[in-house]
């Protein structure tokens, strides 16, 4: 295949999303000058010239849209200027609508095949709303914007790969969202993302939305009305899919080899154990060491992947934001071209 282009996209740019994506063009620049893949940054060259002020790290020069075909290296492309001052770790609808506008320019080039895959870098749901994009967030941006309806949320680090039936909503609302339909639909392309990064018999487990699976319907019905029976019509079609398995211990078994992704019913549940992985914390400063994890977007008809944290405003413009989780976005981009 020919070298693949990839979008990384700003985000909020009152947040740590320059800081980390000048630190992420800096870790991968000698990939990039072998010419393995090119990167493009969507985003106000603006909020990244403050990021190197603040990093030390050189920005990369502007593009048209013209330049794109061709691009080595990595570039610049501008969303349109914002209408107002943008200041670090400040709520505004002018760094929401910078994001959004990242984000919608970032899909057309992909729907058009002029990208191979777009890696975001946080966004403020607060800010996003203040600029009346009227969205949870980046999911359900992307499904509205590649006119899709149920994507889905996949969260990695390593080997924990985690897929959500539902995400955003009260917890009281999970049992009417946990569908069969809902969770064939998760399992359908959870088991399709993992043959397409080179798994050819994958192993799924879909949790237990009950303590226990139920015991036996003392503790709900739901995983043996609902959950059992797709795990058995996925069985008598040959798929490794496996539950309920109680979500006290499915991810005990994911760490342990037992699956390679697992089903989880909610936000919480998913989200905890691989960010429980994936972060780091120095016990006797309180600070973060490391930030990993994969927020992927199943179920798109372009490949998405982006960081697992929010903005952090608390550090932006500080110099001291880690990148790792945004690198990571970057190779399992790469992984599923």
């Amino acid at each position: 295949m020919s070298r693949p282009l990839l979008a990384i996209t700003l985000g909020d740019p009152a947040g740590i999303g320059p800081e980390i994506t000048l630190r992420t063009l800096a870790h991968l620049q000698d990939r990039l000058a072998q010419d393995a893949f090119a990167l493009v940054v969507i985003g106000d060259p603006g909020a990244l010239a403050l990021a190197a002020e603040v990093t030390g790290l050189q920005p990369p020069p502007v593009i048209s849209e013209a330049q794109l075909a061709g691009l080595q290296g990595a570039a610049i492309l501008p969303t349109p200027a914002p209408d107002a001052e943008i200041r670090w770790g400040e709520v505004t609808a002018a760094a929401g609508e910078q994001a959004y506008q990242a984000i919608a320019i970032a899909v057309r080039l992909a729907m058009a095949g002029r990208i191979d895959g777009i890696v975001t870098a946080p966004l403020n749901k607060e800010a996003l709303n203040l600029a009346g994009r009227h969205y949870a967030g980046h999911t359900e941006m992307l499904a509205d914007l590649t006119g899709v309806k149920g994507s889905v949320m996949m969260l990695a680090h390593g080997g924990m790969r985690v897929s959500h039936v539902s995400t955003h909503c009260a917890l009281e609302e999970v049992p009417g969202r946990a569908t069969a339909a809902r969770i064939s639909h998760v399992t359908d392309l959870t088991l399709a993302t993992l043959r397409r990064m080179g798994m050819p018999a994958p192993r799924v487990a879909i949790a237990a939305l009950n303590p226990h699976a139920g015991e036996g319907g003392i503790f709900g019905r739901h995983d043996i009305d609902v959950t059992a029976p797709l795990v058995a019509e996925y069985q008598a079609k040959g798929e490794k899919v496996f539950g309920p398995v109680p979500g006290d211990t499915v991810f005990v078994r994911l760490r342990g080899g037992d699956f390679d992704a697992v089903v989880a019913m909610y936000h919480d549940q998913g989200h905890i154990p691989v960010k429980l992985l994936g972060f780091s914390v120095d016990p006797a400063t309180g600070r973060w060491t490391a930030l990993n994890g994969v927020n992927v977007t199943l179920g798109l008809p372009v490949i998405r992947t982006s960081v697992d944290h929010g903005t952090a405003f608390d550090i932006a413009g500080k110099g001291i934001a880690e990148a790792s989780s945004l690198i990571e976005a970057v190779d399992y981009a790469l992984t599923m071209i």
